[in-house]
């Protein structure tokens, strides 16, 4: 099979990405993986990697948790059940009250229970035990991937793996910290978005993912 190449600024779009991970981790020794890919447009690149790693797909929610003014930058994230991650220099440059955090929280959390039970495909699948491989389609803040990582730990995985095609430098050294692997086939001294780094970035639509999990069957 042969992959297209990078373009000079990244990647075609997820599936390339995908596809480039994945050839990124075939040195990895990894124990019973399950392919984890985070909604929405993690999934696309997560179904090339669990095709590789001949692996289980299933999606994980985390929700980005927008500065006030600034909806685009998170200054945390959340998931359905597992403890809220926030930057402590953004809550206090925004001078957030506890009250403010909290119903945000609350608002963030709600929507992720509302996607994990529509994205929910098959069985669950356990993860005691196993490598979990959490991708994304790039690193900007971390802070989806940050929450994410931390909900996964209490499944009491092997290890947890972070794979992203792209990430900030910064993103990636602070999520370090987080997973037991991070791989990251590309970190751009310039970074300011994932979407700069591929040629087509259109949205993930709800039935893009219903059917990538549909081909999994």
């Amino acid at each position: 099979m042969s992959f297209p190449q990078r373009t000079a600024t990244g990647y075609a779009d997820r599936r390339h990405a995908g596809r480039t991970l994945a050839q990124r981790m075939t040195g990895l020794k990894l124990v019973d993986p399950v392919v984890l890919g985070l909604a929405r447009g993690g999934v696309p690149v997560a179904a090339e990697v669990a095709r590789m790693l001949a692996a289980p797909l299933r999606v994980c929610v985390a929700r980005k948790i927008g500065a006030p003014s600034q909806p685009e930058l998170a200054i945390g994230a959340v998931t359905a059940d597992g403890p809220a991650s926030f930057d402590a220099h953004l809550v206090r440059s925004f001078h957030l009250d506890e009250q403010t955090l909290q119903a945000a929280c609350e608002r963030e959390r709600a929507e992720a229970r509302r996607r994990e039970r529509l994205f929910q495909h098959g069985e669950p699948v356990p993860l005691a035990g196993r490598d979990v491989v959490l991708v994304d389609d790039g690193l900007a803040t971390g802070a989806t991937a940050r929450a994410a990582v931390r909900m996964l730990r209490e499944s009491s995985p092997n290890r947890v793996v972070l794979a992203v095609p792209v990430g900030s430098p910064d993103a990636v050294s602070a999520l370090r910290e987080e997973a037991d692997v991070v791989v990251c086939v590309l970190q751009p001294v310039g970074f300011a978005a994932v979407g700069q780094w591929y040629r087509d970035f259109s949205a993930t639509t709800d039935e893009e993912i219903h059917q990538i999990l549909r081909d999994f069957d």
